[in-house]
């Protein structure tokens, strides 16, 4: 772990260049507004280390799978999230003297994400090879406002001289992906134009087709006043640009404007883009830098006037959890179904920046708390959408019926190709249950289940009828050759959390099936019909449920993280020489998988689902148990410990375990930032604080509300949308407050005792509740 960034509520500031640190900066300072994202690549030319990324929301490629040894069931691809055309760049030389930080002695260097506004600012003074020095200030945001517009202000002063400035801003679609599997490059051109109003570019995937078109003007001002130029046009293989040279005066500023609009196949037409892509550029440009600053600055006021999470007397903690914040609100707007949420979202390539299991697992209650209900619905909509692919996905591993949704995908097929994960981490089933149940339960909308939860339900539990192992000796059901959360432990047999979550899947799914008969018969037999289910399946179920087998260790009173667990060296982490940490840099894979050292959560990743199961202790005991062994190496796993640490009143291991996820990345915990930032385990850590410090829970139709303040700030609050009402919920020394920041009537609980919350109302609670006073409003 490596601070080297500056604290602050609101931004995040690096104060030195350091080429070292370039690659982690490019991921932290990254910018996005959900239909596209930029890492914090420079705009000038850099030869030092740098991972180029500029990523278009849903353009993917299949990249071939690469494996030593291929198995039946591998998929055909690896889904890679492209590095598509660099629209950011605009070259700069000083009489004839390339500007490139990494062949420069820089000072005075100074990059500042404003989370507040959602921009990326960077200045600096550098002193050419030449003994030229000059200033540079530079700004730029994607539009949040408008979506297809990035806009950059680029001002270069020189500072011992006067002299001739070149400047080329273009745009380029020769990139490729670090992460490729053979080192192919994915774009081919289409078409390129350049002419005195724009430059368009537009490339196309070699598989796929996907078709992306950038269109880019400029402008250069100085003195205030616009310049009339007459730039020279360029035109080259998969790039468009300007070149123009203007006199720079000493101590004078130049400024270069650039707008440029990217626009995908997914939204236009192929013979559409080129117009829409000049129409939205126009429209910016027209507008003007200062003008579409102040709507970006608008538009994330709304955001943060929604999910801001306020921590009073710990800045590290509150940059750090803004930071989670902003990147989840960039990453994933949710007006259009077809897209989820990738672990790096817009940050960089690892994971080839595919949908996982994290989405329903972590990222579903952040939406669900901070946006309308509909945004949430359409996370879950883009599974439903996928059904079909899931059940092809079962029948290419051998099922006759039920749907396996994939560990990884962008269009609803597997295309993850490491087999202990490919075939064995089923698990990712039973959290898209698991999802459904958490949106129906906190949104009210049973309507989502007749429409579509109940198909969804019923093929998932179909899987498990069918993945289970009857044992007719014992007379129990068991699941055998799985890899659960703990990546660390492959092809185990019974693992306790699979076993339990598919369990509650089935459980759940008789569940809705019954409440659906009840309250719309007719309905109830059209889908019945319609998914050809048998009262022989449904009495399956019950029996599985009935009879299914689950490890665990009486005389510890503690779930078996699966068979055979106890078998193994339990030497606690702490007591292992640091040098062997992280664990996945330093042992060999077998020597990992021999250890009882844990990658996350596992056993209490169903405590933590299916915490109204459990009394506090049997979570303790398993807390305590497990705790020990975790190397917390993914980055799913601290803030499910902090929650249940919270639960348990441990307030120094819910601190710790929150500033290890919400920092994971400004600190660069697991020292692999560079690839991308974590943006799924951010929500995790925005639950650390509503779910474990806030105590947010819903329990029949009522928000429950059980804050726990860790010791280290003097208060903190947090908001959340629940059934149409925004509630602020404000955690002092003594007391508890919660306010209606909306018309809409609500009923809560706080420490246990309820409470009907009127529009505009306020209710106040002594910690403890020891105290209380409600208005009405």
């Amino acid at each position: 772990m490596k601070q080297y960034l500056t604290l602050d509520p609101w931004n995040i500031i690096e104060e030195q260049y350091d080429p070292q640190q370039q690659e982690i900066s490019e991921s932290v300072f990254s910018i996005g507004n959900g239909y596209m994202g930029q890492r914090a690549n420079f705009e000038e030319a850099y030869s030092g280390p740098s991972l180029q990324g500029s990523y278009m929301a849903g353009v993917y490629y299949p990249d071939k799978t690469r494996v030593g040894w291929w198995k039946n069931g591998y998929p055909e691809y690896f889904a890679k999230v492209l590095n598509s055309t660099n629209w950011i760049g605009i070259g700069i030389s000083v009489n004839g003297t390339e500007l490139d930080l990494a062949a420069c002695q820089v000072k005075s260097f100074r990059r500042v994400l404003n989370m507040k506004e959602g921009t990326l600012s960077r200045s600096f003074t550098a002193t050419l090879p030449d003994g030229k020095e000059i200033r540079v200030e530079a700004v730029r945001f994607v539009s949040l406002a408008r979506h297809e517009i990035g806009a950059v202000r680029y001002a270069v002063t020189p500072l011992n001289f006067s002299g001739t400035l070149t400047v080329t801003p273009y745009l380029d679609g020769d990139v490729q992906n670090k992460d490729s599997n053979y080192d192919e490059k994915f774009w081919v051109e289409v078409h390129k134009e350049v002419t005195a109003d724009n430059a368009a570019l537009t490339v196309r995937t070699k598989k796929l087709d996907f078709h992306v078109t950038s269109v880019m003007t400029f402008e250069i001002h100085q003195n205030g006043a616009k310049l009339a130029l007459e730039p020279e046009q360029i035109e080259q293989e998969k790039y468009a640009g300007y070149r123009v040279q203007v006199e720079a005066k000493q101590h004078e500023e130049t400024v270069i404007y650039k707008y440029v609009a990217n626009v995908t196949s997914r939204d236009y037409g192929y013979a559409q883009l080129l117009d829409a892509g000049r129409s939205a550029l126009q429209e910016a440009a027209a507008a003007g830098f200062g003008h579409l600053y102040e709507e970006q600055v608008q538009a994330w006021a709304a955001k943060w006037r929604e999910s801001d999470i306020v921590i009073e007397g710990d800045v590290a903690a509150q940059q750090a959890i803004r930071f989670n914040i902003f990147q989840l609100n960039q990453t994933y707007t949710g007006e259009d179904d077809r897209l989820n949420i990738g672990p790096k979202g817009f940050t960089g390539e690892k994971y080839g920046g595919s949908t996982y299991w994290d989405t329903e697992a972590y990222c579903l209650p952040f939406y669900l708390s901070t946006a309308d209900a509909a945004i949430a619905r359409n996370l879950l909509i883009y599974r439903y959408k996928h059904l079909e692919k899931a059940r092809e996905n079962a029948r290419k591993l051998g099922f006759a019926k039920g749907a396996l949704y994939p560990m990884v995908t962008m269009n609803g097929e597997e295309c993850h190709n490491e087999w202990e994960i490919t075939f064995e981490e089923i698990h990712r089933n039973g959290a898209i249950a698991y999802a459904i149940y958490n949106y129906v339960n906190y949104t009210g909308d049973d309507s989502y289940l007749a429409q579509y939860g109940v198909e969804v339900l019923v093929e998932i539990s179909r899987f498990w009828e069918e993945r289970v192992n009857y044992v007719p000796a014992k007379d129990q059901y068991m699941i055998l050759g799985v890899t659960g959360p703990n990546e660390y432990e492959n092809n185990v047999n019974n693992n306790w959390y699979t076993n339990r979550i598919a369990c509650w899947t089935m459980e759940y799914t008789l569940q809705v099936l019954s409440g659906l008969q009840a309250s719309d018969p007719a309905h109830y037999e059209e889908l019945v019909a319609k998914l050809a289910l048998a009262p022989e399946e449904t009495a399956k179920w019950g029996d599985i449920l009935a009879k299914m087998y689950y490890p665990v260790d009486a005389e510890r009173g503690i779930f078996l993280q699966q068979d055979g667990f106890l078998d193994k060296d339990l030497t606690p982490v702490k007591d292992l020489d640091p040098s062997n940490l992280p664990l996945n840099q330093n042992w060999s894979w077998d020597r990992i998988l021999r250890s009882a050292y844990i990658k996350q959560a596992d056993v209490l990743q169903g405590l933590f689902f299916l915490g109204d199961r459990y009394d506090l202790d049997t979570k303790k005991r398993n807390f305590d148990f497990y705790e020990p062994l975790t190397v917390h190496e993914s980055s799913l796993s601290p803030c499910v410990h902090s929650i249940i640490a919270c639960e348990l009143g441990y307030r120094e291991k819910a601190y710790e375990m929150y500033l290890r996820t919400s920092r994971l990345d400004l600190d660069n915990y697991n020292n692999d930032t560079e690839d991308g930032c974590h943006i799924t385990s951010m929500a995790g850590t925005w639950m650390s604080v509503v779910h474990g410090f806030g105590g947010l829970r819903v329990k029949d139709g009522v928000l429950h509300l059980n804050p726990f303040n860790p010791g280290h700030w003097s208060a903190f609050s947090f908001k959340v949308m629940f059934r149409g009402a925004r509630l602020q919920v404000t955690v002092g020394e003594q007391d508890v407050t919660v306010t209606n920041e909306t018309e809409t009537p609500t009923s809560i609980s706080v420490y246990g005792r309820g409470y009907q919350l009127g529009g505009l109302g306020q209710v106040q609670v002594g910690i403890g509740n020891l105290s209380s006073s409600a208005i009405v409003g």
